[in-house]
């Protein structure tokens, strides 16, 4: 085992085929972020400090519903992807792929209720 060469230790332990992949994910929900999370909040600033019907009137509206809707969806996507990753860095075994579903039902789960909170104030 002494007499191993760099590259002969290095064999076997490439890559695990999708990290390119998962980078250019996380880099689209950030360039995607980086626009909806001002146009979020220069459409929630119209709705700050109204009254309960003056924020169910301006969510009523399309742009705004639609502007909250994509910047959860894509915030919750964003922080799928990046716990995902932590968890695959630190924690390993069995206990790994059940955070990793804990994680991803848990984000796609607030999301959902975030839409339908969405939803159930634009309709």
């Amino acid at each position: 085992m002494a007499f191993l060469t760099d590259r002969k230790r290095a064999v076997g332990w490439g890559a695990a085929k999708s990290g390119t992949e998962h980078h250019w994910a996380m880099k689209k929900s950030s360039v995607a972020l980086l626009f909806l999370v001002p146009f979020f909040i220069f459409t929630f600033g119209g709705a700050l400090g109204g009254t309960y019907e003056e924020v169910l009137a301006y969510y009523s509206r399309p742009f705004p519903a639609i502007v909250a809707g994509l910047t959860l969806l894509v915030g919750f996507h964003h922080f799928n992807m990046g716990v995902q990753v932590l968890i695959e860095d630190y924690v390993h075994g069995a206990m790994e792929k059940i955070l990793i579903l804990l994680m991803t039902c848990l984000s796609y789960g607030a999301a959902a209720v975030g839409l339908f909170a969405i939803a159930r104030i634009a309709l």
